[in-house]
């Protein structure tokens, strides 16, 4: 479709899925991210035939730390997102401009070798590209105009969202959508680990693609089990509120490399390589040993995973069954473990800053005092943010009661979208 058509299709036959994505409160402000998106597309690369995108944040709501170590986990994207206006240009070049960030990149698909720094988005769409081609998929040479409004340094997923939102851009421009949302987790982890020489695995970008509420089996680590939750969260009547609670001032890379290696050490003493291999009943029996093997605090993040992994397993029969108070419930406790055993919510290197501590304190106070809810620390941990479970009824109350000690803007609400990476073309 030409600009004019996609913009007509969009105002008058895309309400239905922009209500699913953007909430019908949402749908008004979302319509004008799209309208000005394809007018700077017009801007950059003049007026062709257009396709819209869409790819999610994502939050992960049980499973801390455990997909390091092949658990499971519970995730949902959410209702912000990377979009796009998008076309092939019969090229060799891959044109983007990100209004977000206000840069431009131009990348030729016969020149996608990794290059020297291995940082920064050059290599990461590069290693999309180069992604696909492992796939033995297509790729191509397209313009297209990028905004985002996913929070960054949030621990809900920028980069993934990105990555995915390339990945179905690729997909649906030059490979009839034959690529699957599991290949898209791939594509983005592979760009990650060989362009940009970061260890990630596959929860953001799984999230990000799939969409609505899923749980990953990391067991298999090379072929993870994905579950899509057929849940409504919307008839839920909660909202998804991620507090930012400020970052840290401490380097962080130690307490985070520390938490896979100890539950690994633990994995060790029974000649596995992760704790998904260890017979939960042969880690008690042998828990006296392993305290002197591997430490008292790999023992307790070792708890943290078997119990998590039940967990998830707890909130999605939770879920299927309609039962939301309990799913609110091991929301809770997944956060109690956090704190407790895991020991993710503050650094020892620096005890006096503990900004998700505090936060979580007052969260727990608001949530108990209305006797509703759900809180937990929110991604990695350390410093960063929280996730709150907030009946909207009382929603802009917490936001607000956050907000007056945490600064103006440090909340975010949010909804779960049933929808991960999509074309808005194939609905509208």
């Amino acid at each position: 479709m030409n600009l004019l058509e996609t913009k007509y299709a969009l105002e008058n036959k895309g309400q239905e899925i922009l209500e699913k994505l953007y909430t019908r409160e949402g749908v008004k402000n979302n319509l004008k991210r799209y309208e000005n998106v394809l007018q700077g597309f017009v801007r950059e690369f003049g007026k062709k035939d257009v396709k819209l995108f869409s790819s999610p944040g994502r939050t992960e709501i049980s499973g801390n730390h455990t997909d390091h170590n092949n658990g499971k986990v519970l995730g949902g994207s959410i209702n912000l997102d990377c979009i796009a206006a998008a076309t092939n240009n019969g090229s060799n070049i891959v044109n983007i401009v990100s209004e977000s960030f206000s840069q431009k990149f131009k990348i030729d698909i016969n020149d996608i070798a990794p290059g020297i720094e291995k940082a920064g988005t050059t290599e990461l769409l590069k290693g999309i590209l180069a992604g696909f081609k492992e796939r033995k998929a297509d790729i191509g040479g397209f313009d297209a105009y990028i905004t985002s409004n996913v929070i960054s340094s949030a621990g809900v997923s920028s980069s993934a969202a990105f990555e995915t939102l390339i990945c179905q851009i690729i997909n649906t421009l030059f490979n009839d959508g034959k690529l699957s949302k599991t290949d898209y987790a791939y594509i983005g982890k592979y760009a990650e680990n060989h362009y940009w020489d970061k260890a990630s695995g596959l929860l953001d970008q799984m999230c990000c693609a799939y969409g609505g509420l899923i749980s990953i089996d990391f067991k298999n680590p090379d072929m993870p089990k994905v579950n899509e939750i057929d849940f409504d969260f919307g008839a839920a009547k909660h909202d998804l509120i991620i507090v930012q609670t400020g970052r840290g001032h401490a380097d962080l890379s130690a307490d985070y490399s520390s938490i896979p290696a100890e539950m690994k050490k633990v994995a060790e003493y029974f000649n596995k390589k992760t704790l998904s291999e260890v017979d939960e009943k042969e880690f008690y029996n042998n828990l006296p040993k392993l305290r002197e093997y591997a430490g008292d605090r790999a023992v307790l993040r070792s708890i943290h995973f078997f119990d998590e992994n039940k967990r998830v397993e707890n909130e999605v029969k939770a879920l299927i069954n309609n039962d939301f108070d309990t799913f609110l419930k091991n929301i809770t406790d997944s956060g109690n473990s956090s704190w407790k055993y895991l020991q993710n919510v503050y650094t020892n290197a620096a005890p006096n800053e503990q900004g998700i501590t505090v936060a979580l304190a007052l969260s727990e106070r608001f949530l108990k005092e209305k006797n509703v809810g759900a809180t937990r620390v929110h991604g990695g941990g350390f410093a960063g943010v929280i996730m709150a479970m907030v009946p909207e009824k009382y929603s802009d109350e917490y936001v607000a009661y956050m907000d007056k000690f945490l600064g103006e803007g440090s909340s975010y609400k949010m909804k779960i979208r049933p929808y991960g990476s999509v074309c808005l073309n194939d609905f509208i």
